[in-house]
């Protein structure tokens, strides 16, 4: 069975809970969708020698790449300071899920407006640094 976008996002949000944010107090959890339709998720960790934190997406991704996953087909990002926000990848994590994601992968925030938005990579980073 597909897993949905609210378990997504529900399963992001958990790892939100989980993440080491001491420095900045912004905690971010992320939900990957393989292409084998299995999930793996990450939270952010930060480090007193900032900026040597890692990203939530990155967590996820590497996640997923140890368990054999190839592709992204779905990601959910979750984040804010005491209650969820509105949270878009960053610039690394952006050139990160670009790696592993083709037209159809679907990422799923919330926007300036407070709703969830879905966006494709192309729409998050349409001048993408590769290699082909």
């Amino acid at each position: 069975m597909a897993i949905a976008n609210e378990d997504l996002i529900n399963a992001a949000t958990e790892a939100r809970e989980q993440a080491y944010s001491k420095y900045s107090g912004y905690s971010v959890g992320a939900a990957i969708i393989d292409d084998q339709g299995r999930m793996h998720v990450g939270c952010n960790v930060e480090n007193a020698a900032y900026p040597l934190g890692s990203c939530a997406e990155a967590g996820a991704i590497a996640a997923m790449v140890q368990e054999g996953g190839r592709r992204i087909d779905r990601l959910a990002v979750v984040g804010g300071r005491d209650d969820i926000a509105p949270c878009t990848p960053c610039g690394g994590c952006r050139q990160r899920i670009h790696e592993f994601a083709d037209e159809n992968t679907v990422i799923i925030v919330k926007d300036d407006s407070n709703d969830w938005q879905e966006y494709s990579i192309e729409e998050l980073l349409p001048a993408s640094f590769h290699l082909d």
